[in-house]
């Protein structure tokens, strides 16, 4: 996908033709061979982001600096059939995120180095996120917009910095503004969320471009193409909260004064179609999605291991399930807060939550191994067609159209694909 596209996509909603940019925020293999493969057989690109906490130059949790990220995400596309061409990569809330316990002259400057590595080695869509409170930061007031502004356009000249160095690339797209759910979804359960007011975005806009200005970076300010914001859309442990867009209409006609911006929305996990295709009505353009897919994929790995179950004797059989939940008490760091309740309830989100948690599992080396015997169990001959039926429904009526080879890794990546399905397109 090029920055052209991206461009284009601004260009539509000015013209009153909106249209909808998905961006897949994920780092599991087969939810992004699934989308590289859908991206790749339709003919069209493909945004993939990672955030700060995920992919930094010290590893983060993946382990994975940008250069690892970047070299991982080409080497899928070789074997999805999907030219690099048809990638552009983004990072998310990049900014001091990661170090918001030390102070912040040294965050900064690690912030700094952030966006400065990410932009070297080809991300193109930046997020630039200073929201947070640093370590000398008074923690009891809220955190001065003025200065939010100024540390994001602090980080904004270390991308354009370091665009200097690589001159044959393409100048970056800035998105700005941090109005956002809890990556990952809420913590608590929620009976809904406060939609941005568009005097809260007009601030925004104006402090940021006002520090663009005072640091020099007005051609970089020309290149800011979105501004996130709560549209009214979240999701957690055991809810949704679908978009409302009569809550949003003093929201998408204050974007409509702005003639070089669209609204970036986070957390569009488990929308409905038709409310994906409202929000890109209403210039909600660029639409992110993580959770959701994981949350597909461990949803068709326990059908096969149900089918497993019928086909393979118990001492042969993968275990994954219990693998994942002995992973998950091993080393509870990843949902610990997020899961409440007694055991009991504590036990069945660690399965089933819509916030999955249980993604961050997936590269332990014993889940690891229980998936691998699972393919493996399934992978020798078509699998019955009753199975299919009772227990991957959506997959079985694919497989007897002919859409769909009878196959279980196939069956994992088009579970990914029907979420990606209900994304409108530009």
């Amino acid at each position: 996908m090029s920055l052209e596209r991206l461009d284009r996509l601004v260009s539509a909603h000015k013209a009153g033709a909106p249209a909808g940019l998905v961006s897949i925020c994920s780092s599991h293999p087969t939810v992004l061979r699934a989308a590289m493969r859908r991206a790749a057989r339709e003919g069209g690109g493909l945004l993939i982001e990672s955030t700060c906490n995920q992919v930094n130059q010290f590893g983060g949790y993946t382990g994975m600096t940008p250069a690892d990220f970047t070299a991982y995400i080409r080497g899928l596309a070789g074997e999805a059939g999907l030219d690099a061409s048809g990638l552009l990569l983004g990072g998310d809330h990049l900014g001091p995120s990661v170090w918001q316990e030390e102070p912040a002259a040294e965050a900064m400057a690690k912030a700094e180095s952030l966006v400065r590595a990410y932009v070297l080695q080809g991300y193109l869509k930046i997020h630039l996120d200073a929201s947070m409170h640093l370590g000398d930061d008074d923690p009891v007031k809220p955190l001065d917009v003025e200065l939010a502004a100024r540390r994001s356009a602090e980080l904004a000249r270390s991308a354009e910095q370091a665009h200097a160095e690589r001159p044959e690339l393409p100048a970056p797209r800035y998105v700005i503004g941090t109005e956002v759910p809890i990556p990952g979804g809420a913590r608590q359960h929620e009976q809904g969320v406060q939609v941005t007011r568009p005097e809260d975005a007009r601030t925004t806009l104006e402090a940021t471009r006002r520090e663009f200005q005072r640091l020099g970076l007005e051609t970089a300010w020309e290149r800011v193409v979105a501004l996130v914001v709560q549209p009214g859309v979240e999701f957690g442990d055991d809810f949704v909260l679908d978009y409302r867009r009569e809550a949003a209409r003093p929201l998408v006609e204050f974007i409509e004064g702005w003639p070089a911006l669209v609204y970036e929305a986070h957390s569009t996990d488990y929308q409905t179609a038709g409310a994906l295709a409202q929000l890109a009505a209403d210039h909600f353009a660029i639409q992110k999605v993580g959770p959701a897919l994981t949350f597909a994929f461990r949803q068709a790995a326990f059908a096969l291991s149900f089918i497993e179950a019928e086909l393979v004797e118990p001492d042969a059989r993968s275990g994954l399930a219990q693998a994942l939940e002995t992973a998950m008490l091993r080393t509870p760091r990843y949902w610990q807060a997020h899961y409440h309740g007694t055991p009991a309830e504590q036990a069945f989100a660690r399965r089933y939550s819509l916030s999955d948690r249980v993604r961050y599992y997936w590269t332990d080396p014993a889940v690891q191994a229980a998936l691998a015997r699972l393919l493996s169990n399934l992978s020798p001959r078509p699998l019955p067609l009753s199975l299919l039926s009772q227990f991957t429904p959506a997959q079985y009526g694919r497989v007897r159209d002919g859409r769909l080879a009878n196959d279980p890794q196939a069956i994992l990546q088009d579970a990914v694909e029907q979420v990606l399905a209900d994304y409108p397109a530009d």
